[in-house]
């Protein structure tokens, strides 16, 4: 069995004067008046400024310093069918030595980065009446500093066997997840696949299905006698507003990826663009605004990571997986494991709480007033709190876990493997 290796981002100084170079000589096109609004993208004075920001002020040494500060490792996973991966992840483990081994997966324009805010609150509780976890978030495959695969067909089911085998890989036969976006299409199914590994399963984007009145007659009978909360409709509201004008990367991604994986590439303004625009309107920006070097850094693991190309390779292959998949049937029949559910208002999609009930047994929900689709990096006290809500003392899912509900005084130094 492969064995864990320390590793350090380490970008090579020549990718870093490339990337000014290319910076420095970006033609930018001219804008509608009304292009401050938002409404047709990314304002381009915002765009000119990040830019400049990255060319000559932002210092990606100094971020991949800190970056280099947590515990961080590869190795190779074989992958059924598509053959060895090198594996990027971080690997934090409490000193609480009956602590829930948690793999954190992230989404999509996110990575391994959407870890770093939650990572020390939950390897290290406040209190003995907390719960503490051993975290492993691992850079997906054809993200961050993981190897990529050009072979047709790796869709979320493969991201789930890299998960599960990396947690299987470094002792954690049984564990929980977190995850959102991308992140929850591939812990779902991980739930389908290992349910007698994965014992409990949070999210804070999760996609039900509606109550139907011959699959789910009692639960379709509850719902049409629910009233929905003001909550809900908003939530509804802003569902079908999101679908309506703010799915077109979506649209692209999944059905003409190379139309943007070859311009992005070449273009480190057109990538900056990209996904700053995806970083504004999916956050709470009025709750979280982000600075400069933020965005920078988030884009800069993209440019020196396996790059746009790599990572947009999902939204096809989703979209045109088999449909017996095991990915393929997130919103068929329910999952074995616990499930929780963290609802934060600025999200891609959200729906009545009792829909959430076909996924399965849904142990834990909660309603929270800020915070959007990058919750853990926006709102990491509110996520690390609802974890702990979730796995506490006589929370939904204590004990999901044989032997490790909680803090137990013990010490097991701060090692990781």
């Amino acid at each position: 069995m492969a064995s864990p290796v320390p590793f350090k981002i380490d970008v090579p100084e020549a990718k870093i004067k490339r990337l000014k170079q290319k910076l420095a000589l970006t033609d930018y096109p001219s804008e509608a008046d009304d292009a401050e609004s938002w409404h047709r993208g990314p304002p381009l004075k915002d765009v000119k400024r990040l830019a400049a920001r990255w060319e000559d002020g932002y210092d990606w040494r100094k971020a991949e310093a800190q970056l280099n500060r947590l515990s961080q490792f590869t190795t190779n996973i074989d992958i059924d069918n598509f053959g060895a991966f090198s594996v990027h992840f971080i690997h934090q483990r409490s000193h609480v030595a009956n602590a829930i081994p948690l793999c954190f997966v992230h989404g999509w324009p996110g990575s391994f980065i959407e870890v770093t805010k939650i990572i020390h609150k939950l390897t290290h509780p406040d209190s003995p009446d907390q719960p503490a976890f051993h975290v492993v978030a691992p850079s997906l495959i054809n993200f961050g500093f993981s190897s990529e695969c050009i072979k047709p067909g790796f869709n979320v089911t493969q991201h789930a066997e890299t998960c599960h085998k990396l947690m299987l890989q470094l002792g954690y036969d049984q564990y929980v997840t977190q995850g959102g976006d991308l992140g929850y299409f591939t812990t779902h199914t991980m739930a389908r696949m290992y349910p007698d590994h994965l014992k409990a399963i949070h999210c804070n984007l999760a996609v039900p299905e509606k109550p139907d009145a011959k699959k789910h007659p009692e639960l379709h009978a509850e719902v049409e006698a629910h009233t929905l909360t003001d909550r809900e409709k908003r939530d509804l509201a802003q569902t079908r507003d999101v679908s309506a004008n703010l799915m077109g990367y979506y649209r692209i991604q999944e059905t003409r990826p190379a139309l943007i994986a070859i311009s992005h590439t070449d273009s480190p303004v057109g990538l900056l663009s990209w996904i700053y625009d995806v970083l504004y309107h999916w956050s709470d920006h009025d709750h979280y605004p982000w600075t400069d070097d933020e965005i920078l850094t988030w884009v800069s693991i993209y440019y020196f990571g396996c790059g746009i190309a790599a990572s947009v390779r999902i939204y096809y292959e989703s979209r045109n997986m088999p449909k017996d998949s095991p990915a393929a049937l997130v919103r068929g029949s329910p999952v074995k494991p616990l499930i929780g559910i963290a609802h934060f208002p600025v999200e891609l999609s959200s729906f009545p709480r009792l829909w959430y009930r076909t996924m399965g047994n849904v142990v834990h929900q909660k309603e929270f007033d800020v915070g959007g689709h990058f919750a853990a990096y926006e709102q990491p006290d509110l996520l690390v709190g609802d974890l702990r809500e979730m796995f506490g003392r006589r929370g939904g899912a204590e004990g999901c876990v044989p032997g490790k509900s909680g803090y137990d005084g013990a010490d097991s130094g701060s090692g990781v493997q």
